[in-house]
């Protein structure tokens, strides 16, 4: 009988221990705040640090934040799920350090990115399409195929994504008030 209770209060410890555990990661990581819109959970990582200040600089500021742009907004399903993989993709990417010098957009992120550029956009973009349609016999040609940021590189990060396009980026520290 000793040994039973024993056993009992073992385990029943360890289970104690293993959700204390969790919940402090959970805790001190904030994983909560992903679940969030905010663009300051970006910066949790500090290889965003210039994705951010340069986007705070950015006529874009005031109309979209970063999950405007880089996530599905048609329903709250794919959203989390694009969320979920961009999330373990960059948590591998920092963790083994394959990013390399600049952090580049995935081939499904730049396809969400665009149709958000789009559905923004859409009159500038109803307006290029007539007329590239309406001047197609000239040479001159709107090229339609390309993607937003091909004309527009600036909008809404600015130059290169590196430490020296804003080099005061290592003292943000938004994210401590979330």
């Amino acid at each position: 009988m000793k040994n039973s209770n024993v056993m009992t209060y073992v385990a029943t410890g360890c289970v104690v221990v293993v959700v204390v555990v969790f919940a402090t990661l959970i805790y001190e990581s904030r994983a909560l705040s992903y679940l969030s819109s905010d663009p300051k959970v970006c910066i949790t990582c500090h290889t965003m640090n210039t994705h951010y200040a340069t986007w705070q600089h950015s006529s874009h500021r005031e109309q979209a934040g970063c999950v405007d742009c880089h996530l599905p907004r048609d329903s709250f399903v794919k959203k989390m799920f694009a969320k979920s993989i961009d999330g373990y993709n960059h948590s591998v990417a920092m963790t083994f350090v394959t990013y390399g010098k600049n952090l580049r957009v995935t081939p499904n992120a730049a396809e969400r990115i665009q149709n958000n550029c789009i559905s923004c956009h859409q009159e500038a973009v109803s307006l290029m399409f007539e007329n590239s349609e309406r001047y197609a016999r000239f040479d001159d040609v709107v090229s339609m195929g390309r993607r937003c940021w091909d004309c527009h590189r600036m909008v809404p990060h600015g130059r290169p994504k590196s430490l020296l396009s804003a080099p005061d980026t290592l003292g943000v520290k938004e994210f401590k008030n979330l």
